[in-house]
């Protein structure tokens, strides 16, 4: 999330998602996947060909949801570096939220993002338009995890009925497991077993259940970051200012170490400083997305809060599997939402979560 002073304007909020703004929310998105959720690309083309095709898809808040809706969350999920080739169809979505319907026993109206990072963060706004839903301002994460447990509706303690994957080939499968745990750990294995990239629909949520259990405003944050990245003259310093964020290094990537294991996305990348920051030297941690930051021996930033590499120049991120020796990056980092700091978020997602033994810090803005 963007963090605003508490005497700051109310940010702007988008009441639809028009073909015109999708590069702006991919733009935007990507910067959110703070490494991960999928490169933006191919959904970003999918998303506007359907927008132009249907019109816009409506944009609502939790406040504006009735009794009869009920929203779903739906993402891809699995390695990015697979989904950069295999690519979803048509007939996924479709039978996704077909069966999703039969196992609620009620018409799904409105569509979340599970991620507002990444591809996660654009499809539903083609999936929704594809099949005549609204689309929710808000999302699960407020950033991009890999792991199906760590969403604020598992913090705020909302249960999650039935989950239902579908892959490339067809196959349908509905889980109902005792905790998102487990969940994740039979997703995975699906997914795995279908090539570890598949699409999924989880976490059917009604107007009372998603109060205070979503990260919202997502949507149009995305919006916003992404103006504000392809506007102006200086996108690093711009997109760093709407996230209220600090540009910790800029530099060139030096190392990487990176491969698939278990469906995740795994490894590390060392950026040598460059212009004023030569001398230093920076190692990210990745699963997927960056999870830690490290200096001469120190922790600068660490999960839940947000480190996005982005190009030096144009400022777009650049994803964990599209990262390259020899990239001219800046890393940026921000506050996570709110939420991530309470006890309940670190245990699904701080640095212990993904087996650091760090104690967290809350990053706050620029440690040097």
């Amino acid at each position: 999330m963007v963090h605003t002073p508490p005497d700051a304007p109310a940010p702007h909020r988008a009441s639809a998602v028009a073909a015109s703004d999708v590069a702006a929310l991919a733009a935007g998105t990507a910067i959110f996947g703070t490494g991960g959720g999928g490169a933006v690309y191919t959904s970003q083309i999918v998303a506007e060909e359907t927008l132009r095709a249907n019109g816009p898809v409506p944009l609502v808040t939790v406040d504006d949801l009735g009794p009869d809706d009920l929203v779903i969350l739906m993402s891809g999920i699995g390695a990015p570096t697979v989904g950069i080739e295999m690519l979803s169809s048509n007939r996924q979505v479709d039978l996704l939220v077909r069966e999703a319907e039969a196992v609620a026993g009620r018409p799904i109206t409105a569509l979340m993002a599970a991620e507002i990072g990444g591809s996660n963060g654009v499809g539903p706004v083609g999936w929704a338009s594809r099949l005549g839903l609204k689309l929710l301002d808000a999302d699960g994460m407020g950033r991009a995890f890999p792991d199906a447990a760590m969403v604020a509706m598992n913090v705020a303690g909302v249960p999650c009925d039935f989950s239902v994957l579908s892959d490339v080939v067809g196959n349908v499968s509905v889980l109902k497991t005792v905790d998102l745990h487990w969940l994740e750990r039979h997703a995975r294995a699906l997914t795995v077993a279908s090539g570890s990239i598949c699409l999924g629909v989880h976490y059917p949520l009604t107007a009372e259940t998603a109060k205070g259990a979503v990260v919202e405003g997502t949507v149009s944050a995305a919006v916003r970051v992404g103006h504000a990245l392809l506007s102006s003259p200086e996108p690093v310093a711009a997109v760093a200012a709407e996230l209220g964020g600090s540009i910790l290094l800029t530099g060139k990537i030096t190392d990487l170490d990176r491969r698939t294991v278990g469906g995740f996305s795994r490894g590390s990348v060392t950026i040598a400083g460059t212009g004023t920051d030569r001398g230093r030297l920076q190692r990210l941690e990745i699963q997927n997305e960056n999870l830690v930051v490290l200096e001469d021996g120190e922790v600068l930033v660490s999960v839940p809060d947000n480190v996005t590499i982005i190009d030096a120049e144009t400022g777009h991120a650049i994803t964990t599997e599209m990262l390259r020796y020899g990239q001219r990056v800046s890393v940026l980092a921000w506050a996570c939402d709110p939420i991530w700091r309470t006890p309940r978020g670190l245990e699904l997602a701080g640095p212990r979560a993904f087996g650091y033994e760090l104690t967290y810090t809350p990053f706050e803005g620029s440690t040097r």
